[in-house]
């Protein structure tokens, strides 16, 4: 289970080749919630939303590459994603709340016959108490531990990458974690680099980085937030469900939630605010922005200058989000400009990164 979506089904992917191999079979489940600057509407997706789902059994539907929104406004990361690795992956709605989660958990453990669920965080803050200073999005974790309470069927919450998200630092995440399971190794993410051409995650480009070697201090996000790339940040790290839903009490309060609406409430009663909100007001104001429309080498002096600043913050590196929020490239980094650069970055930045040293030639696209 991909806890909040988005990298996390990527992570999951990356995680389950890395422990069995890349041809045996497994099933993601995963919301479909986008960063805004892929989908514009906030929130996650429901079934609904969708054509092209395929139905593997009651309530398991799965993504094909030809599956769709059917507002043409949006988009999707998970069509392209499921016929890019080899599990395959269900949507996970949660619009009924953790009762129908739960239900959703049941009928694809039924369809599958598996005898265990690995619930997949990058960063932590699946394991967020609600009352820290820097968490951003407790909702979506804490409702899939809720769901898998009452699944009745043994399950172990893995936490990548501690901090990479840029919520709880990592020192924080390492206190309530024990000693790494594993360390990912560079050539356990050399298979999944093509999914970061064009995949929007931050915090699972991050995890892949630091497999790779990338060390240092790295923005993100449209805030700039700073993350380290530290030795600790490739580390795989688990616990039981039991130990993180005594952590996370937002978890707990979601378990009996049967509406998103509810569960929203709930999470704004315990966490003082919800990522929806936070999404609704950015969908807002991105409504109004027009895109930047300056020429090619406007772009690239902007690019330069935005590098240089970062460089003079002490920051090693940037991420493609944060750069094209900087660029205010209204509609994310075009594929084919991210794929020019990362033609021009040595390793390990390649794809993943860009060096707050790296000076662009002239962008022509």
């Amino acid at each position: 289970m991909a806890a909040g979506g988005g990298g996390d089904a990527v992570a999951a992917a990356m995680i389950h080749a890395a422990e069995h191999g890349t041809d045996q079979e497994a099933l993601i489940l995963t919301y479909s919630w986008d960063r805004l600057l892929i989908d514009p509407r906030p929130g996650p997706r429901s079934a609904a939303d969708f054509t092209g789902l395929e139905t593997l059994a009651p309530g398991v539907l799965t993504f094909r590459p030809t599956s769709a929104l059917v507002d043409p406004a949006g988009s999707s990361t998970l069509p392209r994603l499921s016929g890019e690795i080899r599990p395959a992956i269900a949507l996970l709605d949660p619009y009924r709340g953790a009762d129908s989660l739960t239900e959703q958990i049941t009928a694809a453990i039924t369809y599958t016959s598996a005898d265990a669920i690995e619930i997949i965080d990058i960063g932590g803050d699946v394991i967020a108490r609600g009352d820290e200073p820097g968490l951003r999005s407790p909702l979506a974790d804490a409702l899939t531990l809720a769901a898998c309470a009452n699944a009745n069927v043994p399950t172990v919450v893995t936490v990548a990458g501690p901090g990479l998200d840029g919520e709880l630092p990592e020192a924080e995440v390492l206190s309530r974690l024990g000693d790494p399971a594993f360390t990912l190794m560079p050539e356990q993410t050399t298979a999944f680099l093509p999914i970061f051409t064009w995949h929007p995650s931050e915090a699972t480009a991050l995890l892949s980085a630091a497999a790779r070697g990338t060390r240092g201090i790295c923005e993100i996000r449209d805030a700039g937030l700073p993350v380290a790339l530290t030795d600790a940040s490739p580390g795989v790290y688990r616990l039981d469900l039991d130990d993180a839903l005594a952590i996370n009490l937002l978890a707990r309060r979601l378990i009996a939630t049967t509406s998103l609406n509810q569960a929203e409430q709930i999470t704004r009663d315990v966490c003082g605010f919800s990522e929806l909100d936070h999404e609704r007001n950015k969908s807002i104001w991105m409504s109004t922005q027009t895109g930047n429309l300056n020429t090619p080498t406007d772009l690239t002096a902007r690019a330069n200058t935005f590098l240089r600043d970062a460089n003079s913050r002490g920051h090693q590196f940037v991420t493609f989000r944060r750069l094209a929020e900087a660029l205010e490239i209204k509609d994310g980094f075009p594929p084919t400009l991210r794929a020019t650069i990362s033609a021009l970055l040595p390793e390990p930045a390649t794809i993943l990164v860009v060096s707050t040293q790296f000076h662009f030639p002239n962008l022509h696209e």
